[in-house]
């Protein structure tokens, strides 16, 4: 992981599954469904505490992961490209999710794929 996402504050899986209130089995399966994304930070799996809102998995993040798997896009330019900020969207794509702006998000997920 990039050095310049270490303002990000992150979730180890144990904390985020406590955050969620679900199992480390349930936690797990919601990152293979990709309602989630964890890659190494700190040289353990963690999820950054921007992916989870008031206990649960950002609301447009699954499709998002989906929309970038099917585009050959793999977890940790996935997460890269999900915290920077995006030209197109003038925010991070997390960021645009968070203020509904799903379509918006799918669109630039489109633009990368030109």
């Amino acid at each position: 992981m990039s050095t310049q996402y270490s303002s990000f504050e992150w979730f180890s899986l144990s904390e985020a599954a406590k955050e969620l209130g679900v199992s480390s089995g349930r936690l797990n399966r919601l990152i293979e469904e990709r309602y989630l994304l964890a890659v190494k930070h700190d040289g353990e799996p963690r999820i950054p505490k921007d992916f989870i809102i008031d206990g649960q998995p950002l609301a447009g993040l699954r499709g998002t992961l989906t929309l970038l798997a099917d585009h050959g896009v793999v977890n940790h330019e996935a997460m890269e490209w999900l915290l920077a900020e995006d030209e197109v969207l003038g925010v991070s794509p997390t960021k645009a999710l968070q203020e509904g702006r799903k379509s918006s998000v799918r669109r630039s997920v489109q633009l990368l794929a030109i």
